[in-house]
């Protein structure tokens, strides 16, 4: 019986430990493409989410209401997915790019959702759209 539950504790610290690793990388500004911002819905804006484990590059990424906004995702640590509530987008680890219209302003909930290890729940920023 010890055996056993050694042998647990240990897969579950072998899968903690593949899950975690913490390196600090620089943060990256979320990038604008197009027409200037607030040149109106003609404009187009690429938004770049930057995961590495438990946590985004950034604790949020504005955008302008009625552009157009190509939102892409890069795994630096671990395996991770976005979703943002409200907006009907998601991305997983075959879909790493979506398009969308931003036409409500209003702070959207970005998470990911990949189980990556202890720090999952935490692992969230915003999308805020502005006028």
């Amino acid at each position: 019986m010890k055996k056993l539950i050694v042998l647990a504790m240990a897969v579950c610290l072998v899968f903690a430990i593949s899950a975690c690793g913490k390196k600090e990388e620089a943060k990256a500004p979320a990038t604008t493409t197009g027409a200037a911002a607030g040149a109106g819905s003609a404009a187009s804006q690429d938004v770049k989410l930057v995961a590495s484990n438990f946590k985004f590059d950034q604790a949020e990424y504005k955008v302008k209401k009625g552009q157009d906004i190509k939102i892409s995702l890069e795994n630096k640590e671990g395996m991770h997915g976005v979703e943002i509530k409200g907006l009907s987008v998601k991305l997983d680890g075959n879909t790493k790019t979506a398009t969308f219209k931003a036409d409500k302003e209003g702070t959207y909930d970005i998470i990911c959702s990949i189980p990556c290890g202890q720090g999952h729940m935490t692992m969230k920023s915003k999308l805020i759209v502005e006028s």
